[in-house]
């Protein structure tokens, strides 16, 4: 629970696909599993320092209550010394088994979620902006991990991950709102949250994403399945989004979030699918 392991996972996922769109066929198989775990102990330690630093506030709300820190199951120095091994190992096998800008990467994904991200989440709505950056470096690093180069594919794949959190993010944010609000978070981006202001820069959002997402193949990096994946899966996602917009409840809100946590992967499993034919 301190590092968040079904969370993780989905950063693995993406760094995974980074690299392999950038490798192609020739990605090996034992590379694949250091990035993970690379990517695995730096986000592990990224989400411990996030609970050591919101302890009290976990506390307050019902979803985050029985996480180690917050419950008392775990000390501050305990759950520290694990963030600081995490952080120390994944950063030395991004550096040792693939490369300084992969390393470099990871360590800023690190602290900008930790030591920016998370105490801006009382602060200001702007949390989401910052903290949108680190969660879209993930396939950026496995890119990178691969081609020791930040070319204009990197930017791209970090454009998609970075527009689709927006509306993945607020329709969290809409169920958990409350909660949210009573434990001190700004996270929403609109004062009054629950409004057709709010649903409306969901669909905003949404519409950049789909025009990101087309540029991969635009650009010949990736073929007409990546575009066909692109339209059909932005266009289920906008239709839940407009949902949210006409009903404004929790339940469209519910399914605009199903329906994000489906639109990624997805679109990711076809690119990688698209570059491999």
């Amino acid at each position: 629970m301190l590092v968040k392991v079904r969370l993780n996972l989905t950063v693995v996922f993406s760094a995974t696909i980074g690299y392999l769109l950038a490798a192609g066929t020739e990605a090996g198989i034992g590379l694949l599993l250091l990035l993970g775990l690379g990517g695995f102990l730096v986000t592990s330690a990224a989400n411990a320092i996030n609970q050591i630093l919101e302890k009290d506030f976990d506390k307050q709300m019902k979803r985050t209550a029985n996480r180690p820190l917050a419950a008392g199951r775990m000390s501050i120095t305990e759950a520290a010394l694990i963030a600081g091994l995490c952080g120390v190992a994944g950063i030395a096998i991004l550096a040792y088994f693939f490369n300084e800008q992969a390393a470099l990467l990871g360590a800023l994904s690190l602290f900008s979620y930790a030591f920016i991200y998370t105490p801006l989440k009382r602060i200001s709505p702007i949390a989401i902006l910052v903290g949108a950056i680190p969660g879209a470096l993930p396939p950026v690093i496995g890119w990178v991990a691969c081609t020791n180069a930040i070319t204009y594919e990197a930017y791209l794949l970090f454009g998609i991950q970075f527009l689709w959190q927006f509306p993945h993010f607020w329709a969290i944010g809409w169920l958990g709102a409350d909660e949210y609000a009573k434990a001190g978070f700004r996270l929403m981006p609109t004062p009054t949250t629950k409004n057709k202001a709010m649903a409306a820069q969901v669909i905003m959002y949404t519409v950049f994403l789909i025009v990101v997402s087309l540029l991969p193949t635009a650009i010949g990096m990736l073929g007409w399945a990546s575009a066909i994946a692109a339209i059909g899966l932005g266009a289920m996602f906008l239709y839940y989004g407009y949902n949210l917009f006409r009903q404004c409840d929790d339940k469209a809100a519910l399914k605009l979030m199903f329906a994000s946590i489906i639109y990624l992967p997805l679109l990711q499993i076809v690119m990688v699918l698209d570059r491999f034919w």
